[in-house]
């Protein structure tokens, strides 16, 4: 459990409610480890990312994580690096009374996670700043596979969009188009369809509901998931996985927040959606049904509190976040 800033322990410490639940309630259960990583680590051990969290993570079945402030760059993306989580998994559907623009939304954004510019490789050339590229062939074939599995076993429209821009990026996106197009021709049972991502961009807010599995390069998910959630009703609705051959890092996808630290008024629903995408990774690596039952109950809890209408004040509700997530415990085993 890594705490984070801003909101970030706020956030885990809801995660904690529901995982006690759980480990009360259930077979499953949890030996949580509490670790440092972020703003408030770099000034305590002068690094973002200290070696003994490092260390804990490595022996750990996987991690759930706060929201980091100024360093997340020095904290998540060498966490994805390291451990070579290369696919970001970012649900979005519809929920009740949530502002959504459409109630029969439910996508899924597949995010390439180890390559693209986000490696940082920039530098000066006399008053330029050159930033490099990374596109491999390894990295795309897995993300492809990635997105039609996902899409096989998701069971609604059974569809995999690629958004790309491979007219202007016709070398790096022009790789991600072809390879991705192969790996189509072997799922014929999956619809297929390329988009550029302008068109991408605009079609989230014209019809969402035409979405599936959208897959994608590092940079365009960033941003395209994060349209996607506010047309969903918002960051505080959007979970995240950071997801391995091994390991896995569950994170909401929004920021520290630290306007709003210590107010007790965030939105836990991300963090508490990433627990349940958490329990449903771990039951399915260990082949344990009863987690993958829990992580449903998370999300069932949620579901049926939304459609009484009782939500948080991001949502139009009064609930803090403290009265939010004892209403999800209280939910939980009704």
């Amino acid at each position: 459990m890594l705490r984070g800033d801003g909101i970030g322990p706020e956030l885990i410490e809801s995660a904690t409610c529901i995982l006690n639940a759980i480990d009360s309630n259930s077979s499953v259960k949890f030996s949580l480890v509490y670790l440092e990583a972020g703003d408030g680590a770099l000034l305590k051990f002068n690094k973002a990312l200290p070696e003994s969290t490092l260390s804990a993570i490595r022996k750990s079945d996987a991690c759930l994580k706060g929201p980091v402030g100024e360093s997340a760059a020095d904290v998540i993306l060498v966490i994805r690096r390291l451990f070579d989580l290369y696919a970001n998994i970012r649900p979005l559907r519809a929920y009740p009374n949530t502002n959504s623009l459409h109630d029969d939304i439910d996508l899924v954004v597949v995010r390439e996670n180890t390559e693209d510019l986000y490696l940082g490789w920039e530098f000066w050339s006399d008053e330029t700043v050159i930033s490099l590229r990374r596109t491999s062939k390894k990295a795309i074939e897995r993300i492809s596979q990635y997105a039609f599995k996902l899409a096989g076993l998701r069971n609604k429209q059974r569809k995999v969009s690629l958004v790309h821009k491979a007219n202007v990026l016709k070398e790096s996106d022009g790789l991600f188009k072809r390879i991705c197009s192969e790996v189509a021709l072997l799922n014929r049972d999956i619809q297929y369809e390329e988009m550029y991502v302008d068109a991408c961009a605009m079609n989230l807010i014209r019809n969402p509901q035409d979405f599936d599995v959208i897959v994608t390069s590092n940079l365009f998910g960033d941003i395209i998931s994060d349209e996607a959630a506010q047309v969903v009703g918002g960051l505080g609705m959007g979970p995240a996985g950071n997801i391995g051959n091994d390991f896995g890092v569950f994170e909401p996808v929004h920021g520290a927040a630290f306007d709003i630290q210590g107010k007790n008024v965030s939105n836990p629903t991300s963090i508490l959606l990433s627990t349940k995408m958490m329990l449903q990774w771990l039951g399915t690596k260990h082949n344990d049904k009863q987690a993958i039952l829990e992580g449903d109950r998370i999300e069932e809890a949620i579901v049926r509190m939304l459609a009484e209408n009782k939500k948080t004040k991001d949502l139009g509700g009064t609930l803090t976040t403290k009265e939010f997530t004892r209403s999800v415990v209280s939910y939980l085993y009704m």
